[in-house]
């Protein structure tokens, strides 16, 4: 793939960066390297935030890692709703029996 992508003209390249996907190609083992060495260093980083601010409301999220290749986007966690809090509230309360 490495091969591939050096054999391609500097206008083939501008497309695939406009519509690649990363979690769809084949990274080189230096491509993985740097990924990892990015993903480490802003874990640092935001553990240095984490640890100089006082209060816990105000730390910001951990970081999100880089795509992997075969890797999909995170999912969301699910919000709860008015409507789901009230479904939630009425099995917790018996409501389901």
């Amino acid at each position: 793939m490495t091969a591939l992508r050096n054999g391609m003209s500097a206008e083939e390249l501008a497309r695939q960066a406009e519509t690649g996907e990363p979690e769809r190609s084949r990274w080189s083992q230096l491509e993985q390297l740097m990924a990892v060495v990015a993903d480490r260093v802003a874990r640092v980083e935001w553990a240095l935030w984490a640890v100089n601010i006082e209060k816990k409301s105000q730390r910001p999220d951990p970081p999100e890692p880089l795509r992997r290749p075969g890797a999909g986007p995170k999912r969301k966690r699910a919000e709860l709703t008015e409507n789901s809090a009230e479904t939630l509230f009425q099995l917790l309360n018996g409501g389901a029996a």
